[in-house]
């Protein structure tokens, strides 16, 4: 996506990256949008590097379509569509997937209980980002069909690192050596 300006229509709230501290974009802003991946805005405001949720793309100006996944109807979970939501949640700084970043650890997935639990670290233990993302990744999967529970554990053993990105996303980050 290229860089978009717009004008806030409406108070907008938003976190700033990466300490994830609470600010509101008044009303008549001028934002530029950077990064629109995964149903959430990266964009700049006075210099401030900020995320915006896709709850609020209309203070933007902006429309998120809400993935959708086909219910067989038959009450089971199915992980590949968990894995699907999992990685349609972007990082705000870069462009990739929490899943291609290597961030997920596991997914299990409690059929009974209509419960899936998820174990996933962050880039770095001190982001402020982590609540934020690890909301992010509680919503999306629970637009699973049949899921009634997501329980996310955030951990920092082992710790993450580049080789536990995706080839694809090393080569995207220009961190394939």
């Amino acid at each position: 996506m290229q860089q978009l300006m717009v004008v806030t229509q409406r108070d907008c709230p938003a976190r700033r990256v990466p300490s994830g501290e609470a600010v509101v974009i008044p009303n008549g802003q001028f934002v530029t949008i950077n990064q629109s991946l995964g149903g959430n805005f990266t964009v700049t405001w006075q210099g401030n590097m900020l995320r915006i949720d896709g709850t609020d793309a209309g203070a933007i100006g902006q429309h998120v379509d809400i993935p959708s996944f086909s219910d067989s109807g038959d009450g089971i979970i199915q992980e590949e569509q968990v894995w699907q939501a999992l990685d349609g949640i972007f990082d705000p700084e870069i462009p990739i997937s929490l899943v291609s970043l290597g961030l997920i650890y596991s997914v299990a997935i409690d059929q009974a209980a209509k419960s899936v639990d998820i174990v996933m670290t962050l880039t770095a233990p001190g982001c402020g980002m982590g609540p934020v993302l690890v909301g992010d990744v509680k919503y999306r999967t629970a637009t699973v069909p049949s899921v009634e529970a997501v329980n996310v554990e955030l951990v920092f053993d082992p710790p993450w690192s580049r080789e536990m990105m995706s080839e694809e996303a090393q080569l995207e980050a220009g961190m394939f050596f």
